[in-house]
C-alpha cells in the first residue's frame, strides 16, 4: 500500500489521450484516493497468432509522473499502477554507499543548499550517506511527499522484490564512480534472487545498463549472465560491434522502423525513452520496439494493450 500516492489519476489520464493524444503539460498531485489498477486490455486468445509481441513497460526513475523520482514512493506509485519494470539510476556516496539518484548533484531534487548551506560542492559523490538521510527528496515535486529520504541502493532492491517489480537499472556517470560495477555486483550478490531467472516472466528480472558503453562492458564481464543495454543511439553500421549486448536503448526520437529492424536483426533488442505522449508510444510500437520507458506507466501499459490488440487478427 503506498503511504502518500494522492493524484489525480483520471484527469490526468483524459487529459492525455484526448484529442488525439495531443501533448500536454505535466499534471500535479493533487490530493485524491490512490487510482484503481488499469485494465490490461482484450485477453490472448492462445489460439490466436498475435503477430507482434508484448511490448514491455517500464515505469521511468519509477512512476515519476505521479511521485517523486527515485524515491521508495516512486517504486511503491510504479507498483500501484500495474507497471512491469521499473527503472532507477544509481551513484555511489563519498563513504562508499550506493544510492538512488538521478542527477550527480543533489540541488534539484533535494533540499541540500538549506540544509547544508555554503558547501563547496553538492555533488553526491562529496556527501556521506549520514548526509543524505538529513535531505528531504521529496517536497520539490510535492508538499504530499515531504520527508521522502534518497534511498540506497539494497532499500531499493528490497521495495522492488517485496512489489515483485522488474529492475532496469542504470548505472549514472561512472567515470565519477571508479569500480562502481564491481560494488553493484558485490550488492547484487548479497540479494541473490536478484540474479535467478523466473522462467515464468516474459521479461528479465534484472538489466543493467549506462550511457557509458565501457561501464556496460566492464558490467558484463563481471555479471555475464545478467542482460545489459547500452543507452543511446550505436549507429546503424556499428550495430554489430556490440552484440555482445543485449540491448540497444536510445531515446524515442531518433529512432524508426528501419533502425529496430537492423537492432533485431543482429539479436539485440531495443527500449525506447522516455516516452510520455500515447501518439509517440503508438509510433514507438510500430516501429517495433521491444520496450518503452516512460515516466506515465499506466499510460503506457494501456497504449500498449490497444495497439497489441489492433493487430491481433
Amino acid at each position: 500500500m503506498i503511504r502518500r500516492f494522492g493524484l489525480a489519476v483520471a484527469a490526468m489520464a483524459l487529459a492525455l489521450v484526448g484529442s488525439g493524444g495531443a501533448a500536454v503539460a505535466v499534471a500535479q498531485p493533487a490530493p485524491s484516493a490512490p487510482p484503481a489498477r488499469p485494465a490490461t486490455g482484450p485477453a490472448a486468445d492462445p489460439a490466436r497468432d498475435t503477430r507482434v509481441p508484448a511490448v514491455l513497460d517500464v515505469a521511468h526513475r519509477g512512476a515519476s509522473a505521479y511521485a517523486p523520482e527515485n524515491t521508495l514512493a516512486a517504486i511503491d506509485a510504479a507498483h500501484e499502477l500495474d507497471a512491469t519494470t521499473v527503472e532507477i539510476d544509481v551513484q555511489r556516496t563519498r563513504d562508499g554507499e550506493l544510492v538512488v539518484i538521478h542527477d550527480t548533484t543533489l540541488t534539484r531534487t533535494t533540499d541540500a543548499e538549506e540544509v547544508f548551506p555554503g558547501r563547496a560542492s553538492y555533488a553526491v559523490a562529496d556527501f556521506t550517506l549520514a548526509e543524505l538521510r538529513r535531505l528531504d527528496a521529496g517536497s520539490w515535486f510535492s508538499a504530499e511527499f515531504a520527508g521522502e529520504r534518497v534511498p540506497t541502493f539494497e532499500e531499493a532492491l528490497d521495495r522492488l522484490s517485496r512489489h515483485r517489480l522488474n529492475l532496469l537499472l542504470e548505472v549514472k556517470s561512472p567515470d565519477l564512480y571508479p569500480g562502481i560495477e564491481a560494488d553493484i555486483a558485490d550488492t547484487l550478490a548479497d540479494h541473490p534472487s536478484w540474479l535467478k531467472p523466473r522462467p515464468e516472466w516474459k521479461w528479465p528480472r534484472l538489466v543493467v545498463q549506462s550511457f557509458d558503453w565501457e561501464s556496460v562492458a566492464r558490467s558484463h564481464d563481471l555479471l555475464p549472465d545478467v542482460p545489459h543495454g547500452l543507452l543511446g543511439l550505436v549507429p546503424a553500421e556499428d550495430v554489430d560491434d556490440y552484440t555482445w549486448a543485449d540491448q540497444i536503448n536510445p531515446n524515442h526520437t531518433v529512432i524508426d522502423a528501419d533502425y529496430v529492424e537492423r537492432v533485431h536483426a543482429a539479436g539485440l533488442e531495443v527500449h525506447t525513452y522516455t516516452v510520455n505522449d500515447p501518439d509517440d508510444m503508438r509510433a514507438a510500437i510500430a516501429a517495433g520496439v521491444d520496450g518503452i520507458i516512460s515516466d506515465r506507466p499506466d499510460v503506457a501499459r494501456r497504449v500498449i494493450a490497444e495497439e497489441t490488440a489492433r493487430v491481433r487478427p
